[in-house]
C-alpha cells in the first residue's frame, strides 16, 4: 500500500540551485520583481537560502538561460523587460474583416512588437486521438493539418497545429501551402461555416522533442498546451487546434461575464 505524502513527509528533491531559481522565478512571474528591477544580490540569496556563491550563480544562470533575467559577470542581474507576455485567446477568434491580416498578428502588433507567422506544413493526416475525438472522426480518419510557428520579435512563441475535417477543407485554400488572408476564421465564415463557439482545454506538459527544439526551450520547464475546438452552426466541429507555448514566458487571459 502506498502512503500518500503529507506536509510532514514531502520534500523538494530538486537540487538547491533549481529550488532557488524556482522561488525567484515565481517572484518575477507574479510581478513582485518588476521588469528592469534588480534581482536580490548574491549575498542576499546566499543568506536567504543558506547556499554557497557557486550555487546562487548556477540559479541565476538558469534564469538568464530562460530569458527571465539579464546581466553579465560583475554587474547586477535584472529582470528582463517583457519577461512575460499576456495573450488573450478570445481576441483572435472573430474573423478579420475587410481582408485584414489574421487577428493574432494585428493584436500582437498593437503591443509595439513585430509578430510573424511561418507556415511549416500542410498535409492530410491522421490526427492525435484527442483531436480525432473532438472532430468526431472515425478510427483512422484523416483531417487536413496546417502547422505553423508564431514568433514575436523573432522569438518563437507558439507551435500551432490546426486540423480541419476533410469535408470542410477539401477544394479550399485550407489545403494549399500558402497563407490565408485574414486567417482561417474569415475563410470558414466565407465558406458558410462561421465560428460560433470555441472551447479550450489547457494543460501543462513536459515538452516533446519537437516542441523543445522549435520553441528554443532552455530546459525541462513545462509548456502550456491548449486544445481548442471551434464549432459552427448546429454544434458542427469545424476546427481543432493544438497550441503549445513556453509556460514560463506566456500566460493566457480569459474574460468571463457572470451568469
Amino acid at each position: 500500500m502506498t502512503v500518500p505524502r503529507t506536509d510532514a513527509t514531502a520534500s523538494d528533491r530538486r537540487a538547491l540551485h533549481e529550488r532557488i531559481a524556482a522561488d525567484v522565478r515565481d517572484e518575477i512571474m507574479s510581478g513582485e520583481l518588476a521588469p528592469g528591477a534588480r534581482l536580490p544580490s548574491t549575498a542576499q540569496l546566499k543568506s536567504r537560502f543558506d547556499a554557497s556563491s557557486a550555487t546562487v550563480q548556477k540559479a541565476l544562470q538558469l534564469l538568464k538561460d530562460e530569458g527571465l533575467a539579464v546581466g553579465r559577470a560583475g554587474s547586477a542581474v535584472t529582470v528582463r523587460e517583457h519577461r512575460q507576455r499576456t495573450l488573450r485567446p478570445a481576441a483572435y477568434m472573430a474573423p478579420a474583416g475587410g481582408g485584414r491580416p489574421y487577428r493574432w498578428l494585428t493584436e500582437v502588433a498593437e503591443g509595439g512588437t513585430s509578430p510573424r507567422s511561418t507556415l511549416l506544413e500542410v498535409a492530410e493526416v491522421v490526427p492525435p486521438a484527442d483531436v480525432s475525438a473532438a472532430l468526431g472522426l472515425a478510427d483512422g480518419g484523416t483531417a487536413v493539418l496546417r502547422r505553423q510557428l508564431l514568433s514575436i520579435d523573432d522569438e518563437p512563441v507558439e507551435l500551432v497545429a490546426s486540423y480541419y475535417p476533410v469535408g470542410v477543407a477539401e477544394g479550399t485554400p485550407i489545403t494549399e501551402r500558402r497563407r490565408i488572408r485574414g486567417g482561417t476564421p474569415a475563410l470558414l465564415a466565407d465558406l458558410g461555416f462561421p465560428p460560433r463557439v470555441s472551447v479550450d482545454r489547457v494543460s501543462a506538459r513536459v515538452p516533446t522533442q519537437e516542441q523543445y527544439t522549435a520553441l528554443l526551450l532552455p530546459g525541462s520547464l513545462p509548456v502550456l498546451r491548449t486544445l481548442r475546438v471551434v464549432y459552427s452552426d448546429d454544434e458542427l466541429p469545424i476546427e481543432a487546434t493544438v497550441m503549445v507555448k513556453s509556460g514560463h514566458l506566456y500566460e493566457l487571459q480569459y474574460e468571463f461575464t457572470p451568469m
